[in-house]
């Protein structure tokens, strides 16, 4: 069984709050996980107010934490509302602002970043959110730079996405930051959702499911996971989905919103940091067996993803060496 988590995360819900957002936060960062065996995430869903109608009325959430549960919180996730253009609670703003001083990583999902515009804490920076309301976030935060029809954003300590599907997106991401790629595929399996989608990619897909089974790209992406390793040009993605270069780019911008090498590209990175995980390959075998060539290329890469290097990345999640007798660590070569 896992350890409790020193990490606390809060979830702070208003009125009108999407409940399908507040269950993605639960789902990913409140429910226990038997199957990892390591400390997880403590959740604690807090209000301003202790009772919430969430978004149509549907039902009301009561007897919420208050929101001293942000003073304490290393992840504050603020609150999204169905009517973005009206101030958020002035008692929100300023506990924002306050994780925000004291270094809280800060997410928003959908309309939330429209309060943490309002504190301040995107002033300057990229920032996410749903397609339906970006002229009306950039009329009402200019100074904000915002990244149109993108799945969500990261800037390191603060976070944004766009809409609901996009929260399973950030979310997903939050825990490959901070637990590493096998731990946040063994969460997508279990929610039977895709592994990972690059933050950049669209937030509309015209035709998200293909119209029938053989127009699928499902075969090609299985084929070309299996062959990483391998050189792979758009063409040869192209003849094996017997189609043109110029339809292939077209379909996997309509079924996964992407380019065929961005794509590519993403899922060597994701294969390079397993092998980084799992261990017992050196950095110039990882390159050679995630595709990605070189070391500078797989430190350029995996730092482009992750946010931290190959050596790092190790540090942080690959195997522990064993305990010496005495109950001391081998020193490093």
């Amino acid at each position: 069984m896992p350890q409790e988590s020193s990490h606390r995360v809060a979830l702070v819900v208003d009125e009108g709050s999407n409940p399908f957002e507040m269950s993605v936060a639960t789902e990913l960062f409140g429910l226990r996980r038997p199957e990892l065996d390591h400390p997880w995430y403590d959740l604690t869903v807090c209000s301003a107010v202790p009772d919430v109608r969430v978004h149509l009325g549907l039902f009301t959430i009561t007897d919420l934490a208050g929101l001293e549960a942000v003073e304490e919180a290393d992840t504050v996730i603020v609150p999204n509302r169905p009517d973005p253009w009206v101030p958020p609670r002035p008692e929100v703003v300023a506990s924002v602002r306050r994780a925000a001083r004291r270094g809280a990583r800060l997410v928003s999902f959908c309309s939330g970043a429209f309060t943490l515009a309002a504190a301040g804490v995107l002033d300057g920076r990229r920032a996410a959110t749903h397609w339906r309301f970006e002229e009306l976030f950039a009329r009402m935060h200019p100074g904000v730079r915002l990244e149109r029809d993108v799945l969500f954003v990261d800037e390191g300590d603060v976070l944004t996405a766009a809409g609901s599907a996009a929260a399973l997106d950030l979310g997903l991401h939050l825990i490959r930051r901070d637990h590493g790629a096998e731990t946040a595929n063994t969460v997508s399996r279990r929610l039977v959702f895709a592994a990972h989608r690059e933050g950049g990619q669209r937030q509309f897909v015209r035709r998200p499911l293909p119209e029938t089974a053989d127009t699928s790209l499902a075969p090609v992406l299985a084929w070309a996971r299996e062959h990483l390793d391998e050189p792979i040009a758009v063409a040869d993605l192209a003849s094996r989905a017997s189609v043109s270069p110029a339809t292939l780019h077209r379909r996997f911008r309509a079924e996964l919103g992407t380019t065929p090498l961005a794509w590519l590209r993403s899922e060597r990175v994701l294969l390079a940091c397993r092998l980084i995980e799992a261990g017992g390959m050196g950095f110039e075998a990882v390159a050679r067996a995630s595709g990605l060539g070189s070391t500078a290329n797989l430190r350029a890469s995996v730092r482009a993803h992750t946010g931290v290097g190959p050596a790092r990345y190790r540090e942080r999640f690959g195997p522990r060496p064993p305990a010496r007798e005495g109950g001391r660590s081998p020193a490093r070569a």
